[in-house]
């Protein structure tokens, strides 16, 4: 009866290369490479001798891998460090209020909201509180000493002076009257509860607006 004879010979036996063990790591470092290169020049043909192009043009390949490879490894430290410092950040806001671009909130019974518009020109600025229903429960009017921001400030009560009822309000702004009035962009203030640091970045939950990331925060104070 024949007995087969297991075979170390491998593609890279005919180069005095051994196999390597299963345990080890099969990448390829900057020693096993020029090893290989020193016994392709040994093992070359020499009726067909490696072009010195071609033994060139391996080389740069082999530095452009190893250049790019430990650059990722530097990306990624600096990644790690700025994810770090942005966890650092994020604690600071916690408990501080922040001014985002909203129409609606959500209150409980008798609060109140604060916030700004921007003023096109001096002028009254017309505030409607609505209730989900599409009521209006209160309408201010403030004047603009100036083009620019103009803070405004709810207290909850509706037109009798009574608290208003827990629920979501939408609040509108317009600017002149008649024909001539204008749609402004209603910033709301809100306390930061939290701060989530997600894949896009860092993510502001607020009291009674929800989330949002800190790219649509208009200002924290």
């Amino acid at each position: 009866m024949s007995t087969i004879t297991p075979s170390n010979d491998t593609s890279f036996a005919s180069l005095g290369l051994q196999t390597q063990q299963a345990s080890r790591s099969t990448s390829l470092g900057q020693a096993d490479f020029l090893r290989l290169m020193t016994e392709q020049l040994k093992n070359q043909d020499p009726l067909k001798p490696l072009d010195n192009a071609q033994f060139l043009g391996q080389l740069a390949q082999f530095s452009t891998v190893q250049g790019i490879d430990n650059m990722q490894n530097s990306m990624e430290a600096v990644a790690s460090v700025m994810e770090s410092d942005q966890t650092l950040r994020a604690a600071a806001l916690v408990g501080r209020d922040a001014l985002v671009e909203v129409s609606s909130v959500d209150l409980a019974a008798g609060a109140g909201v604060k916030g700004e518009v921007t003023a096109r020109s001096s002028g009254p600025v017309t505030f409607e509180v609505v209730d989900a229903g599409g009521s209006r429960v209160r309408m201010m009017t403030i004047d603009a000493t100036a083009a620019g921001n103009t803070a405004f400030q709810w207290d909850g009560r509706d037109e009798g002076g009574e608290p208003a009822a827990a629920g979501r309000y939408t609040i509108r702004a317009t600017s002149g009257s008649g024909d001539g009035a204008e749609a402004l962009a209603v910033r709301v203030a809100a306390r930061v509860e939290s701060v989530s640091i997600e894949p896009t970045g860092l993510v502001l939950n607020l009291s009674g607006l929800g989330s949002h990331p800190l790219s649509a925060i208009r200002r924290i104070g």
